[in-house]
């Protein structure tokens, strides 16, 4: 597009108002929106940024931006309703000392060494996931094995029987759906039914785990003995923990399948160079970030980008815009699987920066390396169906063959 008819689109910008099409690429308003309006005014009020410097400034910034939610989802989905109490008491949309005291216990449950020990069960889960490819022609890469694997791995972590883990996928994405800028009156009832469901469910666990706990690594006993939290906020964090570790997860592992699968020189590169993977991992939440989207409130005047944010103000920070700006990325459209350095935003940043970040690089590394080494000849076979979301970026569908 020239440039005038990407001013006109970055000035018309909604974010509240998405087309069809913005869910298949948003890339280009993202580009439209760093060149001529970063510090956007959405017609609501509120503030879209999209270049690297200001999140990054933003993110970092506690003393004059909030994490906290309650404002805004209240009128969103009702002070009273199961999505409210959800998502007002999970950790990521709560500043300290309450965000301090849960994610210390999350991030000490998820040390180096428990990732370690992790790491045989997940390459054993995946060699296991793509043993039953190879027994098929025609496969979904999302069904058959990027959601499978998160699941897998988040209930080990909070020791959810297997047999009880059927309903987490479709409780995840009902809730974390709700979290759209668009939401319609039937994704709102979904929400609330999934988190009505889900925290039941969670209520018998809770209560055995209490009767029985499982010692330091199991996440669930050492929330219930260390984090002090009320049951309320206990159970809506494992719900957090399930869904945050689900969703994201599985939308990294797909978009990066399908990344390499649309670059097989890169492919074949991470083959002959498996020590890449590591990097190839960051270049795939760097290009097609799992979050899009964050959000702050401005809890004191400051000013950003040259605009002065009152106290009260909304403000959605676009992630997978920021993750493409050229003044911070060389050539920023390349999919490069070596690229150093890489200062992504993928995971935020500051207090903030996800808690089981270490968790998906280590689930993603082991799944995207074991697939181009194991299924050499794997091919997409076209029909890819995106969510249309515009925070969580992914697949709902992938279909590829194996010959």
């Amino acid at each position: 597009m020239d440039s005038e008819e990407a001013r006109a689109i970055a000035r018309a910008f909604d974010p509240n108002r998405l087309s069809a099409g913005f869910y298949e690429n948003p890339y280009d308003i993202y580009s439209a929106l760093r060149t001529f309006e970063p510090v956007h005014r959405c017609p609501d009020g509120s503030y879209f940024f999209s270049r690297f410097a200001h999140l990054d400034e933003i993110y970092r910034d506690r003393a004059h931006f909030s994490s906290d939610k309650k404002a805004a989802f209240g009128p969103k989905f009702g002070p009273d309703s199961p999505l409210y109490e959800h998502h007002t008491r999970s950790l990521v949309f709560n500043d300290p000392p309450y965000h301090t005291r849960v994610r210390r216990q999350i991030v000490a449950a998820l040390s180096p060494n428990a990732l370690r020990a992790l790491e045989p069960g997940v390459t054993a889960l995946v060699d296991r996931l793509l043993e039953q490819l190879q027994e098929r022609q025609r496969v979904d890469l999302i069904g058959d094995f990027a959601a499978a694997i998160p699941i897998e791995v988040v209930g080990n972590l909070l020791r959810v029987p297997r047999e009880d883990r059927g309903p987490l996928r479709g409780w995840s994405l009902a809730i974390l759906g709700a979290l759209e800028t668009e939401l319609t009156e039937e994704q709102r009832s979904r929400g609330n039914q999934a988190v009505v469901e889900f925290t039941a469910y969670l209520r018998g666990l809770i209560a055995e785990r209490r009767r029985n706990p499982l010692g330091a690594t199991d996440l669930l006993s050492r929330l219930l003995q260390e984090a002090e939290l009320t049951e309320s906020e206990l159970l809506q964090n494992c719900v957090f923990l399930l869904n945050a570790g689900h969703e994201t997860t599985t939308n990294l592992i797909g978009s990066g399948l399908y990344l390499l699968l649309n670059h097989p020189e890169s492919a074949e590169r991470l083959r002959s160079e498996p020590s890449l993977v590591g990097t190839a991992i960051e270049e795939c939440l760097r290009l097609e970030s799992p979050n899009q989207l964050g959000n702050r409130l401005v809890s004191q005047r400051v000013t950003i980008g040259g605009v002065v944010l009152e106290p009260n103000t909304y403000l959605t920070l676009c992630i997978g815009a920021a993750n493409r700006d050229a003044q911070e990325f060389p050539d920023p459209e390349r999919f490069d699987i070596a690229r150093r350095p890489n200062r992504h935003l993928a995971f935020a940043a500051g207090a903030h920066a996800c808690a089981g970040m270490g968790v998906a690089r280590l689930e993603a590394q082991i799944a995207l390396l074991r697939t181009v080494q194991r299924l050499p000849r794997l091919q997409l076979a076209g029909g890819a169906t995106r969510a249309k979301r515009a925070r969580f970026r992914g697949f709902l569908s992938l279909p590829a063959e194996v010959s």
